[in-house]
């Protein structure tokens, strides 16, 4: 095709997007009008009428956007038992800007709706999301059907019943290929995220079919305070097994650079089914680390490598994974400080030692939270073995905590010196956590 016809291609294409701004009077009926590449630009003020977003329906390359004028100006504010962003039926659908306040009131922050057929290729960006903690079964974001290509990133959820709540109880309802990274998750009442277990997929139109991954990278978790304690207890994160057979039974999660402090009741980190997990920090001053573990099912394929943990009771533990050449079960290169360092799977150049002895590995293990220092100390935490073939298909594999790539090989999160302390990007939301050393 000649240069002339793309050109009035995308002419006409862009000459039918809009940029609409609307105000709380207008909002709702501007929403019904949207088109593919268009923009609706909520001025600010208090929206008290939800964001009801069903039907909407972008393109790849001209999704529909729906931006806020930031956190601090645009606000929706919950009503009772009528979640405040509410998705249903959507796709390539942009929602960024604004401040989700649940007003302590029994609703979710945004829920995709369980009487939806789908939801798919939604980005959630830049959102605040506050007081949705009514109980532990109101959620900030919320999966209930079946949902593929979602981006949830650069989000604050504070406090919330749950924090993340992705996919249904019975499995039914199947997050694919998801990107979730750089939010900051703290204090809720039960996880802070929970992917949940998957049953065998539906047949939809779009949905993938082959291999995929859903990454959860460069997250802050924090639960040590408001946590639920006794039945009620959840760890900070857990994500539930693929399908057992036919398509997704081959998924995997690649879950690196987060950083895990403090859950007084139960582990940072619980996981079953294929999963990767690398290059995290992991504190907890209170109780376990990583528990990788059945819950719906078992381990399958795990690799847990390049993570630096300081736990009080387990540091990493792997335990009744299924067995065989197909289920390599790797704990390898990490560097543990716990009651019990590690335990189960296939160990290979651990650094291990109980919470006291990472004052020999560690700048400043034992500063108050926000200013941890988890970086080894020189001519610590080296090898000179070179990266393992199974390795190297992990999303960014290559590069530590900071991500930078490696010039040498290293145990632990971090390849060299942190290129800054970790206090400087966290240390108000640690500090006002509680944190206690044991």
């Amino acid at each position: 095709m000649r240069w002339w016809v793309w050109l009035w291609f995308f002419a006409v294409a862009w000459a039918h997007a809009a940029q609409i701004s609307a105000d709380p009077s207008s909002y709702l009926d501007q929403l019904k009008r949207l088109k593919p590449g268009d923009e609706l630009l909520l001025e600010p003020g208090s929206y008290t009428k939800g964001l009801p977003l069903f039907g909407l329906v972008g393109e790849p390359d001209r999704p529909i956007i729906i931006s806020g004028a930031g956190p601090n100006r645009t606000r929706l504010v919950a009503q009772a038992y009528r979640n405040t962003v509410s998705i249903a039926d959507s796709a390539h659908l942009i929602v960024r800007n604004m401040l989700l306040d649940g007003q302590g009131l029994p609703a979710d922050g945004v829920r995709a709706e369980g009487n939806a057929r789908w939801a798919h290729h939604i980005t959630l960006e830049n959102l605040a999301i506050v007081n949705h903690g009514a109980n532990q079964g109101y959620v900030g974001i919320s999966t209930k059907c079946p949902a593929w290509g979602w981006v949830i990133r650069n989000n604050r959820i504070i406090g919330a019943g749950t924090g993340l709540y992705l996919g249904n109880s019975d499995g039914r309802a199947p997050f694919i290929g998801g990107l979730i990274e750089e939010n900051l998750i703290v204090g809720s009442l039960g996880y802070n995220l929970q992917i949940k277990h998957q049953a065998t997929r539906p047949n939809l139109v779009g949905m993938p079919e082959g291999r995929s991954v859903t990454v959860i990278r460069r997250n802050v978790l924090v639960k040590a305070v408001n946590s639920s304690r006794g039945k009620d207890a959840r760890p900070s994160m857990l994500v539930g097994h693929w399908p057992l057979e036919g398509t997704g039974q081959h998924d995997r999660y690649d879950i690196y650079g987060n950083l895990f402090y403090g859950n007084p009741s139960e582990a940072l980190f619980q996981g079953e089914g294929n999963l990767a997990l690398y290059n995290n920090l992991f504190v907890n001053p209170t109780g376990d680390a990583i528990n990788i573990q059945p819950h719906n099912d078992v381990p399958r394929q795990v690799y847990v490598f390049h993570n630096t943990v300081l736990a009080a009771g387990n540091g990493i533990y792997l335990r009744n994974g299924l067995l065989g050449a197909s289920y390599p079960q790797y704990i390898q290169r990490n560097a543990v400080f716990a009651t019990y360092p590690v335990q189960g799977g296939e160990q290979a150049h651990n650094v291990i030692g109980n919470w006291q002895a990472a004052a020999s590995h560690l700048r400043s293990p034992f500063a108050r939270p926000g200013k941890l220092r988890l970086d080894p100390l020189p001519g610590k935490l080296q090898i000179s073995e070179p990266p393992l073939e199974w390795m190297v298909p992990l999303t960014d594999a290559k590069l530590d905590y900071d991500g930078r790539q490696a010039t040498r090989d290293y145990i632990g999160a971090y390849a060299d010196s942190a290129k800054w302390p970790l206090g400087l990007r966290h240390h108000k939301i640690i500090d006002r956590s509680g944190g206690k050393q044991p």
